[in-house]
């Protein structure tokens, strides 16, 4: 996987220049618990690229699907819509038991559902859909859904204050919490592609308090780079299951132009609408 290999390579390369230094009681080699502490910082670095990657791609994900049902969930509802309909016309016209029983599980699938409004994101109400999702279906122009993806200049700010506050390089619960609930806002911002406040946020981060890393006992060291081992591994399983998700796999065909391959798929399900519409009214006819 993608980020599983940048991190392994990265934390290899940096672990290794840590094992070249001078044999142990040469001139000038390191204490053991030095190397152990430069080994550690390596392998935080390690992870936090590792933590940004997989966020950058969470957020990129969520950013795709709501487009993704903004733009063609009307069209999905209208094509099961047409289906429902047309074995209900079938099985008008047969009156094979069969054709009914397939004709009510279609409706039964169209049946509202407590929660409905929010389910579809504020697409359709009691009153059936609203005019945007309407004039997606007919193609009248609507107003842009939000970017798929950030610019590069609010990438190349986020990653920069992720790397600067990330929790982990907190050495006191207080500094801790302080980073978090700064990372919360960095993420917020980074997911709405607001470059502003990402330029806000640099400076709120240069201006607030900054701890100096203070040296670690060697038992530390250890429990430390444990925790960041397994950090790494639950890591691994998100970014696995981001990356073979629908909308991810989706997302990984497109990388560079995810609007792009939504209208394609649009346009796939327009002809689908097409034929449909015509198969039920040479049904009805």
């Amino acid at each position: 996987m993608a980020y599983a290999g940048r991190v392994m390579s990265s934390e290899g390369g940096r672990q290794s220049d840590a094992g070249a230094e001078q044999v142990p009681g040469g001139v000038g080699a390191p204490r053991a618990e030095e190397r152990l502490e430069q080994a550690v910082r390596a392998a935080e670095q390690a992870l936090i690229e590792f933590e940004i990657a997989v966020e950058t791609f969470r957020i990129e994900v969520e950013n795709f699907s709501r487009l993704h049902e903004q733009k063609l969930g009307p069209m999905y509802a209208r094509l099961e819509e047409l289906d429902a309909r047309i074995l209900q016309a079938r099985a008008d016209r047969s009156g094979d038991p069969e054709d009914r029983r397939r004709a009510e599980e279609a409706r039964a699938r169209l049946t509202p559902i407590p929660g409905v409004e929010e389910l579809l994101n504020g697409w359709m109400d009691g009153e059936g859909l609203f005019p945007e999702a309407v004039a997606m279906l007919t193609e009248r122009p609507v107003k842009p859904p939000q970017r798929v993806r950030p610019s590069e200049e609010a990438r190349k700010l986020y990653r920069d204050l992720a790397r600067k506050a990330h929790p982990d390089l907190a050495q006191e619960d207080a500094e801790r919490s302080r980073r978090e609930e700064f990372i919360t806002r960095v993420n917020a911002a980074y997911a709405r592609g607001s470059e502003a406040e990402l330029r806000e946020l640099a400076e709120e981060w240069a201006a607030g308090p900054q701890l100096r890393r203070a040296p670690s006992a060697a038992e530390e060291l250890y429990a430390r780079l444990e925790w960041l081992s397994q950090r790494k591994e639950l890591l691994t399983l998100v970014a696995k299951e981001l990356e073979e998700s629908a909308i991810g796999s989706m997302l990984r065909l497109a990388p560079d132009d995810p609007d792009g391959l939504l209208d394609e798929i649009a346009e796939q399900l327009r002809a689908q609408l097409t034929e449909r519409e015509a198969e039920l009214a040479a049904l009805l006819a």
